[in-house]
């Protein structure tokens, strides 16, 4: 029988900045400039409509 998977923990303060700051470079090695910025203009506006 398989074990439950258990909650993906939330990425706070040092761990957090680190996280995004990776995630920023990988973003802009394999997109166009274009296509990063459309991407980060969504993100933006998704970010205004929610609440975490």
């Amino acid at each position: 029988m398989a074990r439950p998977i258990k909650e993906t923990p939330t990425l706070t303060g040092k761990d957090a900045k680190r996280f995004l700051e990776k995630m920023a470079q990988v973003d802009q090695r394999r997109l166009s400039k274009e296509e990063y910025d459309k991407l980060m203009a969504n993100y933006e506006k998704i970010k205004k409509l929610t609440r975490f």
